[in-house]
């Protein structure tokens, strides 16, 4: 588990180092890295709309003694809330690619790689971070405790992201003090660069979590999918119903 540092504070020390170098007239400059950004935006799953699940989610209703920091060295500014069973924060998205390794997400593509999650599949193998879409939440500590919220590995969740709605499960923990991350198959499905090292989005991904809701087994894309729009669509009537959904 990692969380990435400010690309542009290493594009910004490339460019002081470069400075002290004398110049080369006649190298050619380096390839920028690859990434798999999606050619098009991906559309939503299920029919509930994202705009209309954000309006039922209301105000916060903070459940964190205190608030989460984005990255390190990133103000703790950012709330856990709760309500009715749904626990929910807005915050960047950085990639998590651990897990078992596979063609994009190993020691090779990650630095930070680590070939294991906080939760396993149901044959006992860590998590596929390139093929299933999971969140991150962080780990138990004075401020938050997701299990006191009932949160749990394989509790569904819906990620959304400019209009876009992806369902997902919680699949590992990261640092205590850290907020904002999901698997490279998540961010994939948004829309975002997966990328280990260079992806992510730097704000505007409200994370959505079901604590009445849990995919068995963990790994099942279609439980996660069913369940996520079953508890998002009732989210939404009740959000209606109450006048507190627009």
């Amino acid at each position: 588990m990692r969380k990435r540092i400010s690309v542009l504070a290493m594009v910004a020390g490339c460019a002081v180092a470069a400075a002290a170098l004398p110049a080369a007239a006649d190298t050619p400059a380096a390839p920028p890295p690859t990434t798999r950004t999606p050619a098009s935006a991906p559309p939503s799953e299920g029919k509930v709309p994202a705009d209309r699940l954000l309006s039922a989610l209301g105000g916060c209703e903070q459940v964190s003694k205190g608030g989460y920091r984005t990255d390190r060295g990133a103000p703790a500014n950012i709330p856990v809330c709760e309500r009715d069973g749904v626990v929910h924060w807005t915050a960047d998205l950085d990639i998590d690619c651990d897990g078992v390794p596979t063609t994009h997400c190993n020691s090779r593509t990650d630095r930070y790689f680590q070939p294991t999650t906080a939760f396993q599949q149901s044959d006992g193998r860590h998590l596929n971070a390139e093929e299933l879409p999971f969140v991150v939440v962080p780990g138990v500590s004075g401020v938050w405790n997701h299990r006191s919220s009932g949160v749990r590995g394989g509790s569904v969740a819906a990620l959304v992201y400019r209009g876009r709605v992806v369902y997902a499960v919680v699949g590992d923990t990261g640092p205590a003090d850290i907020i904002g991350e999901a698997s490279y198959a998540a961010a994939q499905a948004l829309g975002i660069d997966p990328h280990p090292t260079t992806g992510g989005a730097p704000s505007g991904i409200t994370y959505v979590l079901f604590t009445g809701a849990r995919a068995q087994p963990i790994e099942s894309r279609t439980a996660a999918v069913s369940l996520g729009e079953a508890h998002a669509a009732r989210l939404v009537a009740s959000a209606a119903a109450s006048g507190a959904g627009g």
